[in-house]
């Protein structure tokens, strides 16, 4: 029996292969082209089509790397009365490419002569339809390389247009009208469906053994001379096969057509913008054929292209998203990385993708979309609560190298308690094809077996677009009710997430981070990418507060629209393949002109707003933006700072000691920290014996995933940096000394200063690097004298805890995370603060002393140099610093975290700026003050808990209000929630809460 089995399926192979797959078109005739060749960047339709176009030949060579091809096609139908009974004319383009996959190649888009677009061409969906008439449209045809080919991860010229090679890529191998045959069409979809059953189902099951007869039975009746003849009667051999019903207890799936599209990856931003019509368009086409077909598609940002780059494509969208079928989900600005963004920058993300769903289509979006992001934040149920969603989703855990997740469907807690209805797709991918191979695998693998029984898919070609093609809905249709499969249900995830939350009320809970065991390498690459971000984060929260107090105080105008744009350029740029830094070098290099164009209008901005406030005759002022008061001035004001004395210095053992009177940092000869003291307690946090501010370089070449990865493996190789060429004292007019230390590697430099200001709780740590090495890492240790056995990192709107041991496989899988500005390293009765202005990654361990008692190190990842996707990456010149603050607590630790991102600023002002709100509770943080996002000129302001515990704060408007109200993130009231009249506002919170608060009416003093 197995060997008959195995010389069925064998004909069926040879069949599918050489006579039912060419079978499906027929009576091909070629159509003719002409071509214009775009001298670079992309270019409107209507300047495209007045560009002169000379005739190409079939085999033409077409493509430098990221060019662009115009062909206009023409020809006349065969068919004068129309394509014959049970066929459709469409024309078939192929530009040479392999057909592996979608969206990594020459990409095509469609228009007939008014520019109306029609559909796009790709590998596995490279079709146009034709109604009839004389054939005449033009196809705007990208010329993008593979650059990723098979993930070989080798160094690639083609990461941007200087460097890429200007040989053609693509060859115009196929252009002609032809015949589908319907029958041989569909024929060849319900081969390809049982096909896929049978190779899940159990060798010896009699349903196999079912479907294989049919099959069989399919091959005796069709004619292979004469397969368009005979298709009916196939179908008809497999029709009692395809009609057997599923079992009462199949698993069910909810098949959502989707197409994640990353906003820029493997391809710059603008072809990101091209890539969305395309697809859209394809998927707009499929929903005029397939009333039942529905889309979900995330991302503001792409919704805003199309209105702005294509408007035909957003006017039917439009169109699609009022009939229900073209479906907004997750509403967020892009589907960004979460671990890094900054609080507010994670609440805007929902915000500003919120609003303009709501604003442009009446949509109140209630899932949070995340598939492909590298591992979730312990803060964001907490932001998609208040968001006003209850449902996250997300497929990307199922990427973990150690640890499988233990549900599938679950309740997920964040650090201040709130949990969200949350599932993981147990097929584990985002771009489905809804082959028999994935639904089995859904089933096999869902965790909530007995429980729970529906689980969601989303199908259709992702990451470089394409999306839901024919074949795959024709693949949904077939298994919708099918003996051996799951019942599959095309619809929309706010289907799926009703069903599945009331099938699975009491589902378990998940607490605290999502830690992605992968891409742990991404909190460190493109460095440059992220210090805009940081940048960026910190002058937008400056430019909010003063331009929000200048409005308030002065009635100067707010400059709402040139903050909005701001904001948006931030959130695209926080994109899971931007911020990580795992993009081409085309897209980092604009990244890094984008924000440096942002941080150029924050700072006028800024500039504009404090100018108003003060006066030009005034005296020279401090500006605290920070929500702490620092060296005599108020948080979120200005006045007169107060000097501290100069810092004493003296030589020692070759070293220097620096003393502030409230500090006293010893350093060595080599430029590293041997002793920190603060006086109050006059502990030492340095282990003797294990110096800090160690520099250390790894050799760091990932398995896979180069700028994506950092293995465990690169621990095993490290060079010691302890010799320095070159040691200084300097010192600056204010008092401020600094022992800079110069170290050479291999072709790179790099000057680390230890600083010590006057007056300063904390010493400074100032790291430039000129670096020139290639798969290697540079890490920063800092050794502490502390039995710690976890760490405080901050996180969005508070911290979370992770262990410095390794107790379990989920704690050694953490080997490098994630903190924002802060890291707190403390025992009982004592800690240390760590505070750093642009950088992500880190680890951390627990060593035994020769004496007895554990040493604590943390290690901060300063930079990488993988080269894929961007062979140069980190190349260059790059300054970081930190700040370690002996003797501190998880308090101090916020302070100087918001110290660092906040330089104090000077203005002129004849009197001292008073903060526009203040916060009782020192625990209770003013994240945010800015205007509202609705024009009213109401004050909004965003605080959160920030140490973990309950604190109860009045929270007052400098000046009268008529309300101030409790609302969600979006600026609504939120029902229950507490009330005052007047400018004063009493309120309580739980650890972590964020609260926003609306004072309407506002007069300021």
């Amino acid at each position: 029996m197995h060997t008959d089995t195995a010389l069925v399926e064998a004909r069926l192979a040879r069949f599918v292969r050489d006579k039912l797959e060419p079978a499906v078109y027929r009576d091909a005739h070629p159509l003719t082209a002409t071509a214009w060749v775009a001298p670079g960047e992309p270019v409107p339709f209507a300047e495209a089509i007045a560009q002169p176009f000379d005739p190409v030949p079939l085999g033409w060579r077409w493509g430098r790397a990221w060019s662009t091809v115009w062909f206009h096609v023409t020809g006349t139908s065969p068919w004068a009365d129309g394509p014959p009974e049970g066929t459709r004319a469409e024309i078939l383009v192929d530009f040479g490419y392999n057909r592996s996959r979608s969206g990594f190649q020459a990409e095509a888009f469609a228009y007939r002569p008014d520019g109306t677009p029609i559909k796009s061409i790709a590998p596995l969906n490279s079709y146009l339809p034709w109604a009839g008439g004389p054939i005449d449209l033009y196809l705007e045809a990208a010329a993008n390389p593979d650059v990723a080919g098979d993930y070989t991860f080798e160094p690639t010229p083609y990461g941007e247009w200087e460097t890429s090679p200007e040989d053609p890529l693509y060859s115009l191998a196929q252009l002609e009208i032809a015949l589908l045959d319907v029958a041989v069409w569909e024929l060849s979809r319900d081969v390809w469906t049982l096909r896929g059953l049978m190779a899940e189902l159990p060798a010896d099951s009699t349903r196999r053994h079912v479907v294989l007869r049919a099959l069989e039975d399919m091959l005796d009746v069709v004619d292979p001379t004469d397969v368009s003849g005979t298709a009916a009667a196939g179908r008809a051999a497999l029709a009692p096969a395809l009609a057997a019903p599923a079992n009462a207890s199949a698993h069910r799936i909810v098949a959502t057509g989707h197409a994640h599209i990353d906003s820029a990856w493997l391809w710059p931003l603008r072809e990101t913008v091209r890539k969305c019509a395309r697809t859209f368009t394809n998927v707009m086409t499929l929903m005029d054929e397939h009333p039942d077909f529905v889309f979900a598609c995330s991302s503001a940002q792409q919704y805003l292209w199309m209105k702005e780059h294509h408007p035909a494509v957003w006017e039917r969208i439009t169109i699609k998203v009022a009939e229900g079928r073209f479906v907004p989900v997750g509403g967020m600005w892009v589907e960004s990385d979460t671990n890094m963004p900054g609080s507010e920058a994670m609440a805007r993300q929902f915000i500003a993708g919120k609003r303009f769903f709501l604003e442009e289509f009446g949509v109140e979006c209630e899932e949070a979309w995340l598939p492909d992001s590298f591992g979730y934040s312990a803060a964001l149920p907490q932001i998609v609560a208040l968001a006003g969603e209850k449902w996250f989703l997300t497929q990307k855990i199922s990427w973990n190298q150690v640890n499988r997740m233990p549900h599938h469907t679950f309740w997920w807690e964040g650090i201040d308690g709130t949990r969200v209805f949350t599932h993981f797709p147990p097929a584990d991918t985002y771009i489905s094809e809804i082959s028999g191979a994935e639904l089995a695998h859904a089933e096999r693998n869902f965790s909530e077996k007995g429980r729970a029984g529906i689980s969601l898919v989303p199908f259709g070609w992702g990451d470089g677009g394409g999306g839901p093609t024919r074949e795959m809905i024709a693949a949904a249709h077939r298994t919708a009710d099918l003996e051996g499969s799951p019942k599959v249900t095309i619809g929309s995830p706010r289907s799926f997430f009703e069903q599945a939350e009331a099938e699975y009320p009491d589902a378990p809970v998940w607490s605290g981070e999502m830690y992605l065991e992968l891409h742990r390498g991404v909190f460190t690459s493109q460095l440059r990418t992220k210090q805009g971000n940081r940048r960026n984060e910190g002058l937008l929260r400056e430019a909010e507060l003063w331009a929000a107090t200048a409005t308030l105080r002065t009635g100067a105008a707010y400059p709402r629209a040139e903050l909005e744009a701001a904001w948006q350029d931030v959130l695209l740029l926080q994109f899971h393949d931007i911020l990580p830094g795992s993009a081409i070098a085309w897209v980092h290099r604009e990244a890094e002109r984008r924000h440096a164009a942002v941080s150029a209008t924050l700072e006028r901005i800024i500039t504009d707003a404090l100018a108003v406030l003060g006066s030009a005759d005034g005296d020279l002022l401090a500006v605290n933006s920070a929500p702490f008061a620092r060296a005599g001035v108020p948080a979120l004001g200005a006045g007169s700072a107060v000097a501290g004395n100069a810092v004493d210095s003296t030589e020692a053992d070759g070293g220097h000691v620096l003393d502030n009177g409230v500090v006293r940092v010893v350093v060595d000869a080599g430029g590293r920290v041997t002793s920190l003291v603060a006086h109050a307690d006059g502990r030492e946090a340095i282990p003797v014996g294990d110096p800090a501010a160690a520099l250390r370089v790894h050799r760091d070449l990932p398995n896979l995933w180069d700028a994506w990865d950092l293995d465990a493996h690169y621990r095993r190789t490290v060079t010691e940096l302890d010799i320095a060429d070159e040691v200084r004292l300097d010192r600056d007019a204010d008092g401020t000394a600094r022992v800079v230390s110069i170290r050479r590697f291999g072709d790179s430099t790099i000057e680390l200063a230890v600083v010590l200001r006057p007056a300063a709780d904390a010493v400074e740590l100032d790291v430039a690097v000129d670096w020139r090495e290639q798969e290697r890492i540079l890490k920063l240790a800092v050794p502490l004298d502390v039995h710690a056995d976890r760490v405080a990192a901050e996180t969005q709107f508070g911290h979370l805890f992770r262990s410095t041991h390794v107790n379990t496989s989920w704690d050694a899988a953490r080997f490098e995370a994630c903190q924002h500005r802060f890291l707190h390293v403390g025992e009982p009765g004592y800690g240390v603060a760590i505070a750093n202005d642009s950088t992500y990654g880190y680890d951390v361990d627990r060593r035994t002393r020769s004496g007895g008692g554990t040493t604590t190190t943390v290690r901060f990842s300063v930079i990488r140099a993988p080269r894929f996707p961007d062979p140069e990456s980190d190349q260059g010149e790059h300054r970081l610093r930190f700040r370690l603050r002996p003797g501190s607590a998880i308090a101090d630790a916020v302070a100087l975290g918001y110290d660092l991102a906040n330089p104090v600023r000077a203005v002129r002002a004849t009197a001292p700026v008073l903060p526009i709100v203040t916060s009782s509770h020192q625990a209770v943080v003013v994240e945010t003050v800015k205007l509202a996002e609705d024009g009213s000129g109401d004050l909004v302001v965003r605080l959160y808990e920030s140490l973990g515990g309950r604190a109860r704060t009045t929270l007052a408007f400098d000046g009268s209000a008529d309300l101030a109200e409790v609302t969600d993130l979006l600026e609504r009231p939120l029902e229950g929630e507490p009330t005052a009249a007047g400018a004063a506002l009493d309120l309580d919170f739980r650890a972590f809460q964020i609260r926003t608060v609306r004072f309407r009416g506002v007069v300021a003093r």
